[in-house]
Parts: structure tokens; C-alpha cells; sequence
């Protein structure tokens, strides 16, 4: 994963946006159709200490321009067939990791379709019913969590698909930012 140079957005200057769009950036750089892909975050200083050939395969050589605090390191694909959620209970992340993020795909309708969902449909079905909608736009979200609860999200569709038309929030996938905070719950 290439790193997006600081300060190309105004925007982002909160080192977790930073990090949502440097991840959005290469997915979109993937193109669509894409599994999900789960990045650990890291502290950039705290890399270049411990683990500086590993900061130096991800070119981030000291020396340079200071770059994001938060370096994402892309992590093993992810099982398919596996259900997101129960995948990502099993995940535990070791103390050097300060976040994690995933970037997914999915098929969503514009409020105003709410209304015309039929009633008691099984996830399979309401997929299949979403999938064939007329009005479905096809999204790629980056969800962002860091171990102090702090959130940020990005939001491409995929018939805007364009580096000035990504939305970022911080609450705009509360359950994806949930489950990615429980990997960080201790017992």
C-alpha cells in the first residue's frame, strides 16, 4: 500500500481521517468488485523504532517529510464465505496496533426506498430484494476505530467514484465502527 502525502487534503487533519483516506485511496486504486480488507493502525513514530525494516519496506524511511501518525498495514485476506461479524469477533489485536479499519462493499437504497421493503424477508432474501432495486447504489465504506473509542468513516459510491466525492463522518456506519471496536475489548 502506497502512503497519500500529508496535507493533500485541508480536510484531514485529524490523523485518523488522514488514515480513512489514504486507505480509500487504495482501494479505489483496486477498483470495484473487491473483497473486504482489514488494515491494523499503527503509530508511525512508534514503527520507525521498533520495526524500522518493516517502516522502511513501507517507505517509511526517517528523513523524509513527516508523514500520517497512523500507518495502515493491510492484514491477511479475509475468509470468504465467512460472515463479517463473526469474523471479526474472533479478531484480538496485539498492543502495538492503536486502530484497525476495514473498507467493504455494499449495496444500499436512498431513504426514500425504505418504505417499500417488504416485511419479513431473511438476510439472504433482502439482499437478493436490495440487489434487484432499481434505486440500489453500490458503496464502498472505510470504517476506522482506535482503541480510545474514536471513530472515522469514509463513504465512495461507486457512480461518483471520484477522490472529491467521498463523504467522511464519524458516525456514518455505527455497527460496522462497533464490531471493529469489540476486537479491542479485553475480558
Amino acid at each position: 500500500m502506497s502512503n497519500a502525502t500529508p496535507g493533500t487534503d485541508p480536510l484531514a487533519s485529524n490523523p485518523l481521517t488522514r488514515a480513512v483516506l489514504e486507505i480509500d485511496e487504495y482501494a479505489s486504486g483496486l477498483g470495484w468488485d473487491q473483497p473486504a480488507r482489514l488494515f491494523a493502525l499503527v503509530d508511525t513514530t512508534r514503527l520507525r523504532a521498533e520495526e524500522p525494516g518493516l517502516a522502511s519496506q513501507l517507505g517509511l524511511d526517517e528523513g523524509g517529510e513527516e508523514i500520517a501518525s497512523l500507518t495502515p498495514i493491510e492484514q491477511d485476506e479475509l475468509p470468504s464465505g465467512a460472515p463479517l461479524d463473526e469474523f471479526l469477533a474472533t479478531i484480538a489485536w496485539p498492543d502495538a496496533v492503536t486502530g484497525c479499519a476495514l473498507t467493504v462493499e455494499r449495496q444500499m437504497l436512498p431513504p426514500s426506498a425504505e418504505g417499500s421493503v417488504p416485511k419479513g424477508l431473511a438476510d439472504a432474501e433482502l439482499a437478493k430484494w436490495v440487489a434487484e432495486h432499481p434505486d440500489r447504489q453500490e458503496v464502498r465504506m472505510t470504517v476506522a476505530v482506535l482503541r480510545d473509542g474514536t471513530r472515522e468513516s469514509a463513504l465512495r459510491l461507486r457512480e461518483k467514484d471520484s477522490p472529491t466525492e467521498v463523504l467522511t463522518g464519524a458516525g456514518l456506519v455505527p455497527g460496522l465502527a462497533d464490531a471493529l471496536s469489540a476486537t479491542f475489548a479485553t475480558d
